[in-house]
């Protein structure tokens, strides 16, 4: 035996059946990677903006696949149009793969309206904020309960609890007020942002007036960046104003009009 482990047959047999298995190992692992493609890989498309055809047909060019599982609304895109995708533009992925995406719904939400009359303004702001909608004009009666919400409005239309309405729906409250206790401090809204002053205005029971850009607004990005460099009435004047009252704010995305506004009265 010994003598056969040595011999040169067995060495010949041992380097062929060595050069066998690598071969063998070789071309499978080669074949592996020719049939998935390895390291091969292609950026995804954005596909935000873009409807569902748009999307397929840009899909198809990269031999990809496009699929709609999500839709949301608003109304700050047209309907039909896509939002969100995973993955998100410019990851990398192999051919083939399916790209999953969420459009912005034709129809908003539609969600029951909750009883809003008898309880207080806050407890109401929070039903309304949590069921989506977004409280709106406030305007005030005579009444012997105080902060106690008399009637719902939408659109100057009276509205009842049970109600079917779309998510993101403006809601008016009419709310009572007895007599001598009419005024509220004016807050200063300078220095925020449109949704900041406009959240401020609510909690003090006032109303957004109107929204004047400036000449630095030109994009929507813009728009959303921009803050309050200026209100009307001024709080550096008016101390206090009627509950309901409307405060109009002028809005920039020039850092020098915000720091000179928001400085000490001189």
């Amino acid at each position: 035996m010994k003598k056969f482990l040595l011999s040169r047959t067995f060495l010949i047999q041992i380097i062929i059946a060595a050069i066998i298995v690598f071969s063998l190992i070789f071309f499978t692992m080669y074949g592996l990677k020719i049939y998935t493609k390895h390291g091969e890989s292609y950026p995804v498309p954005n596909f935000e903006g873009m409807n569902q055809d748009e999307a397929v047909q840009i899909a198809a060019n990269q031999n990809l696949k496009v699929e709609i599982v999500d839709s949301v609304y608003t109304d700050d895109v047209a309907p039909g149009e896509i939002i969100d995708q995973v993955p998100e533009a410019g990851f990398r992925v192999k051919e083939s793969r399916t790209i999953f995406l969420t459009i912005n719904s034709t129809q908003p939400e539609q969600v029951i309206l909750p009883k809003l009359t008898d309880i207080s303004y806050r407890q109401a702001q929070v039903l309304i904020e949590n069921s989506g909608f977004k409280v709106g004009e406030i305007s005030y009666q005579p009444s012997e309960y105080n902060d106690l919400v008399l009637s719902v409005q939408i659109d100057s239309v009276n509205v009842k609890p049970g109600k079917k309405i779309s998510k993101g729906t403006n809601i008016d409250l009419i709310i009572g007020r007895t007599q001598g206790n009419t005024a509220t401090p004016l807050p200063n809204l300078i220095g925020l942002s449109i949704e900041e002053a406009e959240n401020t205005l609510t909690h003090a029971m006032l109303n957004m007036g109107v929204l004047i850009y400036d000449e630095t607004i030109i994009s929507k990005d813009d728009s959303t960046n921009a803050r309050v460099w200026k209100q009307n009435p001024n709080p550096k004047i008016v101390g206090n104003v009627n509950l309901g009252s409307s405060v109009d704010i002028w809005i920039t995305i020039d850092e020098l009009k915000i720091e000179e506004t928001s400085g000490p009265e001189l």
